[in-house]
């Protein structure tokens, strides 16, 4: 019984445990993983919302609150492209008039987000989620008695993390619900001007 107990037993405890030991350290570190891998497509995302509210509000004056009006400015309207030929620097380039400024109107689908034409009816889109929108507000609020344009899109870490274990979203949640942080990632604020700032940078 001895030996069978040293010879049987015993090994496949070890290994039984070993195992355990190893899903324990690894299962972390796979979340960890997956948790980066997601970051980066929303904040790729993120920053394609802003370059289109940035181009948006320099045309308008301000930012959009809807995904429809964005995406329509992108497939159908255009911007004023400025060039500059030749440098002010050059005095003598100057006097001879070889120096000016020359304007034309582009389409923004042939400027911004050049390559990305194919994914633009998803941007609104939170990914990896079933469907759920990215939530994008603008207001104009008066900053030093002057009227300011601010935006922000939100994802949040219920949305952008499902299907990941459940405990390990409530864990980040509560990390930056502790700090006073957005619990997800978000590019802009509507309650302070940040510089279309995201809370990753």
């Amino acid at each position: 019984m001895k030996k069978v107990l040293t010879l049987i037993i015993f090994p496949i405890i070890i290994v039984v445990l070993a195992y355990a030991l190893y899903a324990s350290i690894k299962a972390p570190v796979d979340l960890d993983k997956e948790m980066n891998r997601r970051k980066n497509v929303a904040v790729e995302r993120l920053q394609d919302i802003r370059e289109l509210q940035v181009a948006f509000k320099e045309k308008y004056g301000k930012f959009t609150g809807s995904f429809d009006t964005l995406l329509n400015f992108y497939k159908n309207d255009s911007l004023i492209v400025v060039r500059q030929v030749g440098s002010y620097d050059d005095s003598l380039a100057v006097a001879e008039k070889r120096v000016y400024r020359d304007s034309s109107s582009v389409m923004v689908r042939d400027t911004l987000l050049k390559g990305k034409g194919s994914i633009i009816d998803s941007l609104k889109y939170i990914p990896f989620s079933n469907g759920d929108t990215v939530i994008m507000t603008a207001v104009i609020k008066k900053v030093s008695g002057v009227n300011v344009p601010l935006f922000e899109a939100c994802m949040p870490f219920d949305n952008l993390l499902e299907g990941m274990d459940r405990q390990y979203i409530i864990n980040e949640k509560a990390k930056r619900n502790d700090t006073g942080r957005y619990p997800g990632w978000k590019v802009g604020d509507i309650t302070i001007p940040n510089n279309n700032a995201g809370n990753w940078e």
